[in-house]
């Protein structure tokens, strides 16, 4: 049985991340910890060899938030394969620049609440169109 989460391997590097976050990650860390959003989250959390930035598990929802150097035509093709990667197993990606969070991080948890909620949903087509459940 391969290990997909969190692996001890990368135990190291996931710490070291955490202990050097960017200003954007501690920001949206402080209203994503503690289920404030009625979800709980993890930070640097490890999925086959890549590091998640922020992972709800339980809804397969990863957010990722890009910096300057992901502009980087090199940056962006690992991020291409990143996505790649989680997406075949299922989990949605979802990614804000830094700026966006330092400038409105209230609009970038919006965005991230209502995929909570769609992820959610025992029914999330009905819900988006506004059709009532069964």
């Amino acid at each position: 049985m391969t290990i997909l989460y969190n692996k001890k391997s990368l135990k190291e590097c996931r710490r070291d991340l955490r202990m050097h976050m960017t200003q954007s990650e501690t920001l949206l860390w402080s209203v994503l910890r503690g289920k404030q959003l009625g979800v709980k989250f993890q930070r640097q959390y490890s999925i086959g060899r890549y590091i998640a930035d922020f992972c709800a598990s339980r809804l397969k929802l990863v957010i990722e938030l890009d910096g300057i150097t992901h502009d980087d035509p090199i940056v962006q093709e690992k991020d291409r394969a990143k996505q790649k990667f989680l997406e075949e197993r299922g989990f949605t990606v979802l990614h804000f620049k830094d700026s966006e969070v330092l400038g409105n991080v209230d609009n970038v948890l919006k965005k991230i609440r209502k995929v909570c909620e769609q992820q959610a949903s025992p029914f999330p087509l009905l819900k988006e169109e506004g059709m009532e459940k069964p």
